[in-house]
């Protein structure tokens, strides 16, 4: 593996990030040199790592409430979960992928960006439901349709807990298919939301676990 070499972050980017840009800038040249020789990432996302993914992935962390236990549903490169756990250290992330090659990468990156809040689970959401987690928020990007999705996120969701979903265009095309699976699930708040702008726009599908008195 070729030495990690960090990738200076844009001026938006340093907005954004603020303190935790160095950090990031660590983490981004996870994503373009190693993320991208072991096939983590595609070599075409190399040079659009910042708007693409990262400031992308950041307009996400409005939406989690303080303290929160938030568990990165199909983690891959650590998109958004390792994003959110560098400009969220009051939170607790589980980063969820089920591919050895995926968690090893995470692992290494959690490692050497000094995340001690932050959990690498290499399993499927299938088995991690067995342990009965109970986070407050499940996060989720391209990892599946949405009917698939909540199918695997509602059961890791404590009551009451919130699933954030981020999607393209088709968002609400994708929430009103899924309205057999979140009818299951008694789900409640279901919007689409969009955010940020240019190329870093980004539709998030909430939705949320009924709370146990509901």
């Amino acid at each position: 593996m070729s030495p990690v070499t960090a990738q200076p972050a844009p001026p938006d980017a340093v907005q954004r990030f603020g303190a935790a840009t160095l950090l990031v800038e660590r983490y981004a040249g996870w994503l373009s040199g190693p993320g991208v020789e072991r096939g983590i990432i595609g070599p075409r996302e190399a040079g659009r790592i910042w708007p693409r993914h990262l400031l992308n992935c950041a307009v996400l962390e409005k939406h989690l409430p303080a303290s929160s236990s938030v568990c990165d549903l199909g983690s891959g490169a650590g998109l958004p979960g390792v994003v959110l756990a560098l400009l969220r250290s009051d939170c607790r992330f589980v980063l969820l992928e089920p591919l050895l090659r995926r968690a090893t990468f995470l692992e290494e990156v959690v490692a050497d960006l000094g995340l001690g809040d932050v959990t690498v689970l290499r399993a499927r959401a299938e088995d991690y439901a067995s342990e009965r987690p109970a986070h407050d928020v499940v996060v989720a990007r391209a990892v599946a349709p949405l009917d698939r999705l909540a199918g695997w996120a509602f059961p890791l969701l404590r009551p009451g807990g919130v699933l954030l979903a981020q999607k393209g265009s088709a968002a609400a095309d994708e929430l009103a298919d899924a309205a057999p699976v979140l009818d299951r699930w008694g789900a409640v708040d279901r919007e689409v939301m969009v955010s940020g702008e240019g190329d870093n726009v980004t539709h998030i599908v909430r939705t949320a676990r009924p709370a146990e008195d509901a």
